[in-house]
């Protein structure tokens, strides 16, 4: 596994041979923020596995499915599915 941030990124966890590539950020507003269309776009690119990672939360995890993404991954978003009432 490995993890990207861009094209250049990709091409490099690819000739390292890794079976998944976390690309980040789908949605996280940061320095690294792709948006779902470039997500989606640079993941096709790829013939190795992608996992979503950044900002995903329940408003926007469908959205996800909408991708060639195998899942997700990301800190606040299964923390606040442990939080309950």
């Amino acid at each position: 596994m490995g993890s990207a941030h861009n094209l250049k990124e990709i091409r490099v966890k690819e000739k390292q041979k890794v079976s998944r590539i976390f690309i980040s950020s789908v949605f996280k507003d940061n320095k690294n923020y792709l948006g779902l269309n470039r997500f989606r776009l640079i993941s096709n690119l790829s013939k190795v596995q992608i996992v979503a990672l950044g900002g995903i939360s329940k408003s926007n995890e469908k959205l996800i499915n909408l991708t060639k993404s195998i899942g997700i991954a990301g800190i606040s978003f299964f923390e606040n599915k442990k939080k309950g009432p």
